[in-house]
């Protein structure tokens, strides 16, 4: 790890402007940071301590949504009443994340921020076009076992590695994102996270001095909530593929479809025409295996995750099986 110095920001506005070089970053939890400072892959100058800012509650809104701040733990959030009842979907995939400890000290802004976890990324002595733009993607024909199959580009084949931000983008959430001057402005989660495109090394659509504030819930929706996460182990791991899904049925037909997908994409995907083919049919494995259809129309491999299409196929029919009580 790098030499750094440490700043303690007291208000919002101050470490705004703080964070506003390029050789800063804010910190709070760390758990993403602090790991990718030791192995050099980051090296701000300073760092910014964050945490004392008043952006730890979980609150009603007026309309009867849930307002979580930038600082929320995640345990806080996983635990919290109103999540467990009214957003259940959002607990169960905070709660298959990382570890009891991590979660104790992840954040919210932080979770949505963190980085990719690829091998080439995370290695400063292999290529990588997100670390070091123009040096090369050496997934593209190396270890991409993790990689994303939607989305990518010549240049990255990373895949977003949270499972918060898979749920937040079904239940249609929306960022909370203020900067130096003290102005503020709302971005939906769906389209908060980037795609690598040409500029494989932005993440989000955070600008510099610019720091996520809450994050906020739309009031409840009806239907069944499910989190699907498929991995190599049961606990501690990244997700191969993974499926948030809200899903109401009347009539035998369905009302709603929110679907979003993890470990497919550099971002949690969501693709509308999905829910659209499904809304207002009867649900059978036909139907479910024509909106895989339509889910991977584009996909692409590259070698060694090959697997992730077929099982992102019968991911997909399994919860919306699980939701609807069709038998495969």
């Amino acid at each position: 790890m790098k030499p750094f110095d440490f700043q303690r920001a007291e208000r919002l506005e101050h470490a705004a402007q703080l964070c506003a070089d390029e050789a800063t970053k804010p910190i709070a939890g760390g758990t993403n940071l602090i790991d990718l400072m030791k192995l050099q892959v980051e090296t701000p100058q300073t760092l910014v301590d964050i945490q004392r800012l008043p952006l730890g509650r979980i609150d009603d809104t007026d309309d009867g949504g849930l307002r979580i701040g930038a600082l929320a733990t995640n345990t806080a959030t996983a635990v919290h009443d109103r999540v467990r009842s009214d957003y259940p979907l959002l607990a169960r995939a905070i709660l298959a994340g990382a570890s009891q400890q991590l979660r104790n000290k992840a954040t919210t802004g932080g979770n949505l921020c963190q980085r990719t976890r690829c091998y080439y990324f995370t290695n400063i002595d292999q290529p990588c076009n997100k670390r070091e733009p123009g040096s090369g993607c050496g997934a593209l024909k190396g270890i991409a076992r993790l990689h994303a199959v939607l989305g990518t580009s010549s240049e990255c084949i990373a895949t977003y590695p949270g499972d918060m931000a898979v749920a937040m983008t079904a239940l249609g959430a929306t960022v909370e994102i203020a900067d130096a001057k003290g102005r503020t402005r709302s971005v939906s989660v769906r389209d908060f996270h980037c795609l690598p495109g040409d500029t494989p090394w932005r993440d989000n659509v955070l600008e510099e001095g610019e720091l996520i504030t809450a994050v906020i819930l739309p009031p409840p929706i009806e239907g069944r909530q499910l989190y699907r996460k498929v991995r190599e182990r049961s606990s501690y791991a990244f997700a191969m593929v993974s499926v948030a899904a809200i899903v109401a049925i009347e009539n035998g037909r369905f009302t709603r479809a929110d679907l979003a997908f993890g470990g497919l994409a550099h971002k949690p995907w969501h693709d509308p025409r999905v829910s659209e083919l499904l809304l207002g049919k009867e649900p059978s494995a036909q139907l479910f295996d024509a909106a895989a259809d339509v889910l991977l129309d584009t996909a692409e491999s590259y070698g060694e995750n090959e697997f992730k299409i077929p099982l992102a196929r019968r991911t997909l029919a399994a919860v919306l099986a699980e939701a609807t009580g069709v038998e495969l």
